[in-house]
């Protein structure tokens, strides 16, 4: 009888790497890492408000050395001015990362950040209420069910 070969789960980031891959080429990123690294890269304080949208590289011209290219970043309303003074220090936070001169200038887009957002907890009715709604509910034989609809019957009569 044969036996099973080893089995080793991998990283959901290798499964999925050529899928996003193709995504942020189409933006000019060589790799996502600029994107999900941008809190590391840029510091917290100007990821907070901001989020690179792609790099435009510049057409190579022939016998020419390469062009650096130009970051562009979405900033959030008011703090585009504060991003735009401190623009030195995150081209060279950005270059560090790459290890090289890649981008030479920083474009701002003013618009919302696409975050995620937060999502909204429901507090759950209180017992008093569950009672009140239980007691109107006397042909309902199932407990369980009596139960259910008192707690749905709150939940509606609280909102």
């Amino acid at each position: 009888m044969n036996k099973p070969g080893y089995i080793s789960a991998k990283p959901l980031s290798v499964l999925l790497g050529g899928v996003f891959a193709d995504a942020y080429a189409k933006q000019g990123f060589a790799s996502r890492e600029l994107v999900t690294r941008w809190a590391e890269i840029a510091g917290q304080q100007v990821a907070n408000f901001s989020e690179p949208l792609k790099i435009q590289w510049p057409r190579p011209v022939e016998g020419q050395p390469q062009e650096p290219a130009t970051l562009i970043l979405r900033v959030e309303g008011p703090m585009a001015l504060e991003i735009q003074h401190s623009s030195d220090a995150i081209l060279q936070r950005v270059n560090r990362f790459f290890g090289w001169n890649a981008v030479g200038k920083i474009a701002l887009r003013q618009a919302p950040l696409s975050r995620p957002q937060p999502r909204r907890t429901v507090k759950p009715p209180d017992a008093k209420a569950i009672a009140q709604v239980a007691e109107t509910l006397p042909e309902v034989e199932d407990d369980a069910l009596r139960e259910a609809l008192a707690r749905l019957g709150a939940s509606i009569k609280r909102s």
